[in-house]
Order: structure tokens, then C-alpha cells, then sequence
């Protein structure tokens, strides 16, 4: 399996499959996941200096993790913290998009939809039935950039409504 695809047209931001072991990327993983926290779409706080140190050592012993990482030359542009489980209702695998990410004077430019086009491919080698993913309601520009690539509101049956997405933090 090729770890590092050049997805744009003028070859300037390459996606890379995040090595944890890799001290480049284990600091990139965490300064990207950083500055999403601290932008009001990732709750507007940084994270603490406990869970940066617990990031990449939690990411890396959990077999269902991957991530990936966009650059423009050494620079760190764009993040996905990837989830592989399964969907029992569809009998295969599915890929969660657990967070996603492009640096604030990146976006727009293609560097989300060049992380999909990576996670997409990474969900067909994994024989997935779907990728899933969260947004906030008021996240107008990823939910167009979602949209756009095929993805929409999770409905089993239109009378119940859509599915919502709950948490109780422990």
C-alpha cells in the first residue's frame, strides 16, 4: 500500500497515512487537532496539556485508528482522525471521519477535499459500505463541502426524523 498520495493538480499538497511513530507527524497530529479545538467550530478552547501528551500514545493503541495528514511543503494544512468499525446493519466495515480538520488560512483551497479523496480510497482497500462523520449545524462551509461530495443527513425512515447525535461526558 502506497503511505503518501499527491492528490492536487499542481502536486503542491501531498496527503500523507500519519506514522505515530513518527515524531514529524505525532507533533503535526497534535498541533493540527490543537488549532481545530481552539477555533469555534472545535469549541473555541485549547486542549490540555494532558490530553496533547495522551493524543498520539491513545491514537496509536488503538487499532482502529489512522489519520492522515495534508502539507504544503513542511507545513502541516489539514488533519483527519480516521475510525475503522463495522456496521452491523450493512455486514461490512465503515470508516469514521472522527475529526477533520483544514488550517484556518487553508480553507477553501481544496485541502478537505483533497482528505477525502484519500479517506475515500482508504474506505474502498478497507471493503467499507460507508464513511460517517459529525457537523455542527452552523458549520456552513464543511456542510457544503459534505454535500457536495455525496454525503447528507443519516435517515432509516423518514417518519422518525433524522438521526442525532448525542453524548454524556464521563
Amino acid at each position: 500500500m502506497n503511505d503518501t498520495a499527491t492528490l492536487s493538480a499542481t502536486g503542491v499538497t501531498e496527503v500523507v497515512r500519519a506514522d505515530y511513530d513518527n515524531p514529524k507527524h505525532a507533533a503535526d497530529i497534535v498541533t493540527m487537532l490543537r488549532s481545530y479545538a481552539m477555533d469555534p467550530m472545535g469549541g473555541g478552547e485549547d486542549l490540555s496539556a494532558e490530553v496533547q501528551a495522551a493524543l498520539v500514545p491513545g491514537l496509536k493503541a488503538t487499532p482502529a485508528a489512522s489519520s492522515l495528514l495534508a502539507y504544503i511543503g513542511d507545513e502541516a494544512v489539514g488533519l483527519a482522525n480516521l475510525m475503522q468499525t463495522f456496521s452491523s446493519f450493512g455486514g461490512k466495515p465503515l470508516l469514521n471521519i472522527h475529526d477533520i480538520a483544514v488550517s484556518k488560512d487553508h480553507r477553501g483551497t481544496g485541502v478537505g477535499r483533497q482528505l477525502f479523496e484519500e479517506i475515500h480510497k482508504m474506505a474502498d482497500e478497507m471493503g467499507a459500505c460507508k464513511v460517517t462523520l459529525e457537523v455542527l449545524e452552523g458549520n456552513e462551509p464543511a456542510k457544503a463541502l459534505y454535500a457536495s461530495l455525496g454525503y447528507g443527513d443519516y435517515v432509516l425512515d423518514p417518519k422518525m426524523g433524522k438521526a442525532m447525535f448525542w453524548q454524556k461526558r464521563l
